[in-house]
């Protein structure tokens, strides 16, 4: 039997072989929509690229691979994938999902299926007892993040497995903060693994694309049907990017780790900082569970400024310089984001500030630069607030 590889082989040769026509050892980018037939029904894997694309596929391979899955899927964004596992539902089922959660997805729920007789009940997932208490016969899928967006939220995958199982329901877990490097959700007993591959997995900000992992055969064939189906696939060129980035994915998420601790602790003992939110301190709900499921702690980081408004939130990431302002995260470069006006802006004030998003909080992805620029940019930017 041929040894498994160690993840950060397998992020390079997971699921890879040479090209099969000329032995290219990256795979090519397959820029076609149809495939050549000798006679009908003669495709040899690929008919049509919608269907199947071999650039897609050793994608598709590789996700399947560095998650320690068996089934890989790749979308045209990660709101795609999460669509995807949507369709698998019927009206009159029930989702459980976490009340702090990124601001698309909050709308793909209410929004786009809601309409469609979905019900979706929003919890506290710190508590467990929320969960069981919210999970009824209806009920057909848990939706996990973890760590939650913008809030950095800890939630107990292998616990919260468990429960699905005991119910008979699906887990899905979003993990697109952690990535496979440091925290694989299938090992823990998730159902599906979902990715906005556009985030750390791309890892340049040159890419938008989802992915969905999962081991069973019979809803990995549910999936691909709906993938086909539905016709939210990700293009070869994007395919190629994301495949790009995926082989240094384990050394630009190390420097992500080792960055994002030293802005954590400087922020935290900035005098102008109120609250820091990072899972890599011992004072953080469910710290310990981070320890157990985690590698390292990531590059996402959220605070508020002490005693800051609106606008001063506003005058302190218009006044970063290193940073970007910007949607998005997981990219080599550091960006800062307002989640009240951006990235959460279609969800209700009421209801994010129920979860702590409040006008005032600032997330941070930090990227790989030299962590002393990050932060002498972050210091000057809080002097305005001192001034």
């Amino acid at each position: 039997m041929k040894k498994p590889l160690r993840f950060n082989s397998k992020t390079i040769h997971g699921g890879q072989q040479p090209d099969k026509a000329y032995g290219a050892v990256m795979p090519p980018i397959y820029q076609t929509s149809t495939f050549a037939q000798d006679s009908p029904g003669s495709h040899k894997g690929f008919e049509y690229s919608r269907s199947g694309n071999p650039t897609r596929s050793a994608l598709e391979a590789s996700f399947a691979s560095i998650e320690n899955g068996t089934y890989g899927l790749a979308f045209a964004s990660g709101l795609a994938a999460m669509d995807a596992v949507m369709k698998l539902l019927s009206p009159g089922d029930e989702v459980v999902s976490t009340n702090d959660l990124y601001g698309g997805s909050y709308r793909l729920f209410r929004k786009v299926f809601e309409p469609f007789g979905i019900r979706f009940r929003f919890v506290d997932m710190r508590d467990l007892s929320r969960i069981e208490e919210a999970i009824g016969p209806n009920t057909r899928l848990i939706w996990v993040e973890t760590p939650t967006n913008p809030m950095m939220n800890i939630i107990d995958i292998q616990a919260v497995a468990a429960m699905a199982k005991k119910h008979q329901v699906l887990l899905a877990v979003d993990n697109t903060f952690a990535t496979p490097y440091l925290q694989r959700p299938l090992e823990l007993g998730a159902d599906i693994v979902m990715h906005s591959a556009t985030k750390y997995l791309g890892g340049h900000s040159d890419v938008v694309a989802g992915a969905l992992i999962v081991r069973d055969q019979e809803l990995a064939d549910k999936l691909y049907f709906i993938q086909n189906a539905s016709g939210a696939v990700c293009g070869p060129m994007d395919s190629y990017l994301v495949l790009r980035g995926i082989k240094t994915l384990h050394v630009r998420m190390q420097r992500h780790c080792e960055n994002g601790e030293q802005i954590a602790r400087f922020l935290q003992a900035h005098p102008a900082v109120d609250r820091v939110f990072w899972p890599g301190f011992e004072d953080h709900p469910n710290h310990a569970i981070a320890k157990t499921q985690m590698l390292g702690f990531g590059g996402m980081i959220s605070f508020v400024p002490r005693g800051a408004s609106y606008r001063d939130a506003v005058k302190i990431v218009e006044a970063l310089r290193v940073f970007t302002l910007a949607e998005s995260l997981g990219g080599v470069e550091s960006l800062a984001g307002h989640p009240a006006s951006m990235t959460h802006a279609s969800i209700p004030k009421e209801e994010r500030e129920k979860s702590g998003v409040t006008d005032s909080l600032i997330r941070l992805s930090v990227g790989i630069e030299d962590a002393q620029d990050l932060i002498e940019d972050l210091g000057q930017a809080l002097s305005l607030l001192e001034a």
